[in-house]
């Protein structure tokens, strides 16, 4: 009997404290519900999420074009990267009717992600492919002739496998990039199928950003699918995605109404409001839309500078308040 094809990983003294800090800050945090505000932070998320991972690719376009394009309004900007945005979109849209363990739906949501930029959109690559760094090729995938054959393994790994869904998740990742598949889009797929792998587990991830922050430490992102490859050993990149996934989690807000007085009971109404909405780091345009307040006065005095008063929250650079790259996050009250 022939063992069947099992990817090579260890769990490292580092994974194992990285899962118990991740569970822990997921119990904390409440059972969302399908309130306004709980809906509103899901579609930020979301336009985050699609963002970030499109930036990862050289997409320019900010989180206020996407939002723009969601919306179906009028956005200058390369036409190519407005079609990815709008083929991200459908794409994690249908996020809530995938199975991960389905080849099938992950060649589906490629033909999505992919359609109108790639000829071979939900078709495996027919030429070998390598990743290229600079003028440097840091990554030659397999030979196209046995793609189906590994993507077949990881997918029949991952449907028996009795790992927790966090590392599952990372080292599907880490495989699917490795492999490289498709002509293009692998590493949008790549990060698509890790979060549905984890939604799947537990809903919560439907509000987290992982894709975004990845983004903002893409180097070590590339870092550690390089160094994983150089083991042969994907642990260094599940270490770096749960890292990842352990800052998601500790920016996602609890957005119940029933929490967050609990939480600020001495703030009011209005700013626990904006507590509700406000994850990450945001600017004052997107706190102000995903409150969907229209007067910029009221927001400003009714919800953005008492928050600031009472130090629930803080300026990114509190230096210029001014400044066009002024974002506003939670204080560190853990």
């Amino acid at each position: 009997m022939i063992d069947k094809y099992t990817p090579p990983f260890t769990i490292t003294a580092k994974i194992t404290q990285l899962l118990t800090e991740i569970g822990e800050k997921i119990g904390r945090l409440s059972l969302l519900s399908d309130s306004a505000a709980d809906l509103r932070l899901r579609r930020i998320s979301r336009i985050k999420t699609i963002q970030g991972s499109l930036a990862i690719e050289g997409n320019t376009l900010t989180i206020e074009q996407i939002t723009a394009i969601l919306d179906n309004k009028l956005v200058i900007a390369p036409p190519k990267e407005i079609q990815e945005a709008k083929s991200a979109i459908a794409a994690y849209d249908m996020l809530e009717t995938l199975d991960p363990r389905s080849e099938k739906d992950l060649l589906r949501t490629h033909s999505i992600m992919m359609g109108g930029l790639v000829d071979s959109a939900g078709r495996y690559r027919s030429g070998n492919v390598g990743v290229i760094s600079g003028e440097r090729v840091i990554h030659m995938a397999p030979t196209a002739a046995i793609v189906p054959e590994l993507i077949g393994n990881l997918f029949d790994w991952l449907a028996r496998t009795d790992m927790h869904p966090l590392i599952a998740g990372a080292v599907f990742h880490y495989e699917f990039e490795f492999i490289h598949p498709f002509i293009d889009g692998n590493g949008r797929m790549g990060r698509l199928w890790n979060t549905l792998i984890l939604y799947r587990w537990n809903s919560i991830f439907a509000y987290m950003p992982v894709e975004n922050l990845i983004h903002s430490a893409q180097q070590e992102y590339y870092n550690a699918i390089q160094m994983s490859t150089k083991q042969s050993d994907s642990a260094p990149f599940i270490e770096y995605i749960l890292g990842v996934i352990k800052d998601s989690a500790l920016f996602t807000p609890q957005v119940t109404p029933q929490v967050t007085p609990q939480v600020t009971p001495q703030v009011t109404p209005q700013v626990s409001q904006l507590l509700a909405v406000l994850y990450g780091e945001m600017t004052r345009d997107e706190l102000q839309s995903a409150l969907q307040l229209k007067d910029p006065k009221s927001f400003r005095e009714r919800y953005l500078a008492p928050a600031l008063k009472a130090g629930v929250i803080e300026m990114t650079i509190p230096d210029k308040p001014n400044s066009r790259l002024q974002r506003y996050r939670r204080t560190n009250s853990d």
